[in-house]
């Protein structure tokens, strides 16, 4: 007797809707995994389908243009809609793309984003309650508008029917991981052995190098004292309290900040600020003073002195630039 042959299951179909200025490789480095995917296995497992709002072509951050396949209304039916964003996001999207979101979601398409691209979703309200993660440089300015999200620092998210990934290459490791969630494991590692990939990263690896891999692992407290630092921007600790808080004294705190970092504590402190403050000029609507508020400075006058003499240019400045 025969057996009967095996069901041959409907290719995963995967939705890539273009933001204006999206990021091209980010982008390609998630189609390139869903290729492999389909020359690995010796079927079509995954198909994909190019697009943007209204159909029309879309320019990516490389000031390049690509042929489109349509709009998510003039293809067939999708399983996952990935939202591919770049730079300045917030000036990308719109009002109609948050309602095609909404209609998505409401007929049970999975939804994702690769880099940016999950200001969109979130703005559009469809990671309430979902693990997600952006880009490193967008944590703090999407941690300020939307405090209620559980926003992750790691290279990609699966959580449930929501992806997300922070861009550049975490894209790969986003694909890599969903190809195995829906294909296997053994599939993945032939992906990942054609793209003479090491290893495949996971939800648990950070996107960036973390303290001690600059530093060493042999001085925790120093890792410590940073992490109390990036952890407390609005609201300042004096050092003595960061010392304390490590069990070190302050005097001991200071020597570690002066070999390994080579500045003093209050220093570093106040760069940690600086430049969490230049993100949120550059990437929110946020006044100067709600800024300065933020980022733990008591007047705007205060906080204008030290960007200035940081940046070289007052933060209204910084403000034209983005405008």
């Amino acid at each position: 007797m025969t057996e009967p042959a095996p069901l041959i299951q409907p290719p995963v179909h995967i939705g890539f809707l273009l933001v204006p200025g999206y990021t091209l490789s980010t982008f390609a480095n998630a189609v390139a995994v869903l290729r492999m995917a389909n020359r690995q296995s010796g079927q079509e497992l995954y198909r994909w389908s190019v697009l943007s709002l209204d159909g029309e072509p879309v320019i990516s951050s490389a000031n390049i243009e690509l042929v489109l396949d349509g709009s998510p209304h003039t293809v067939g039916p999708m399983d996952i809609m990935l939202v591919c964003g770049g730079y300045d996001i917030e000036k990308r999207v719109s009002p109609a793309l948050f309602e095609l979101l909404r209609e998505l979601a409401s007929k049970d398409v999975s939804l994702g984003a690769l880099c940016t691209g999950t200001y969109a979703l979130a703005a559009a309200g469809l990671l309430d309650g979902y693990r997600c993660t952006i880009h490193w440089e967008n944590l703090p300015s999407l941690r300020e508008q939307f405090p209620r999200l559980l926003i992750s620092s790691s290279l990609f998210v699966i959580d449930r029917n929501r992806y997300t990934c922070s861009g550049g290459i975490s894209s790969i490791d986003l694909m890599l991981n969903l190809v195995s969630e829906i294909h296997g494991h053994k599939l993945v590692q032939d992906i990942s052995e054609q793209f003479t990939c090491e290893r495949v990263r996971t939800e648990r690896d950070a996107q960036r190098a973390p303290l001690q891999y600059l530093i060493g692992a042999s001085q925790p407290k120093l890792v410590d004292a940073v992490a109390m630092m990036e952890a407390n921007i609005e609201e300042p600790l004096s050092l003595d309290d960061v010392a304390s808080y490590i069990g070190i004294s302050r005097r001991q705190l200071e020597r570690l900040f002066d070999k390994y970092l080579h500045c003093a504590p209050s220093r570093y402190y106040l760069e940690l600020r600086l430049y969490r403050a230049r993100l949120l000029l550059l990437q929110t609507n946020m006044s100067v003073v709600e800024v300065a508020v933020s980022c733990g400075f008591s007047t705007a006058p205060h906080f204008s002195k030290c960007y200035s003499e940081f940046y070289g240019k007052p933060p209204r400045d910084e403000r034209l630039v983005r405008q």
